[in-house]
């Protein structure tokens, strides 16, 4: 078998350092075994149950099938749970990006809402529209001046008006005064000279 090969030759691999890791590698509190324990560790194994011959000066190992098969076996489980967990993985990924994503709405949301809600606290509403503090203030200061300069000059002009009409009131009821005093001396001219026309009328009747 193909793979057979490749797991073979894989072995050969592994095995170069066999003697070495012999040598210098001490007594460990796992034992190894291919029913538990890490991949590594199932190859290590492996070398050290198998067997090694020499042909044409080059050297093999001799590897049981039915470990190899179980090695097989273990390797693809160890795939397949990898391969599990990476798509655990990536669809907790997706999840938090989903999330990310929703959280990142919500803050862009209620970054405009804070700004709205700060626009509208520094702004006020003058005939419908939003305008700052600052030129709403000046807006109504303006008015109030506006209107303060209007009500300065009304009652500068009433009390002009007022001394005005005083005076007319006042010329008025000198002018009655004087028409008054003129229509008395003319009545009284207009009586004396009635009297006088009388008197002469008089003395002409008298007989001589």
């Amino acid at each position: 078998m193909r793979v057979s090969r490749l797991l073979c030759l894989l072995m050969v691999l592994l095995t170069v350092n066999l003697h070495y890791s012999q040598e210098t590698e001490t007594e460990t509190d796992e034992p190894l075994s291919l029913d538990e324990g890490p991949i590594s560790n199932q190859f290590d194994y492996i070398s050290k149950r198998s067997g090694n011959y020499r042909a044409d000066g080059v050297r093999y190992e001799v590897v049981k099938e039915t470990n190899l098969f179980k090695l097989r076996k273990n390797v693809l489980d160890s795939i397949a749970a990898t391969t599990k967990k990476t798509a655990a993985l990536n669809a907790t990924i997706a999840e938090h990006e989903t999330t990310i994503t929703s959280l990142n709405k919500k803050l862009d949301e209620t970054t405009t809402n804070l700004t709205a809600v700060s626009e509208e606290k520094d702004s006020m509403s003058f005939l419908g529209i939003l305008v700052a503090k600052a030129t709403y203030n000046i807006i109504l200061w303006t008015i109030i001046g506006a209107l303060f300069l209007l009500l300065g000059v009304f009652i500068y002009r009433f009390r002009n008006s007022n001394i005005l009409t005083q005076e007319a009131k006042h010329n008025l009821s000198e002018l009655e005064l004087e028409y008054e005093d003129h229509r008395r001396r003319a009545l009284e001219r207009e009586q004396k000279i009635s009297r006088q026309l009388q008197d002469e009328l008089n003395r002409q009747k008298k007989p001589k």
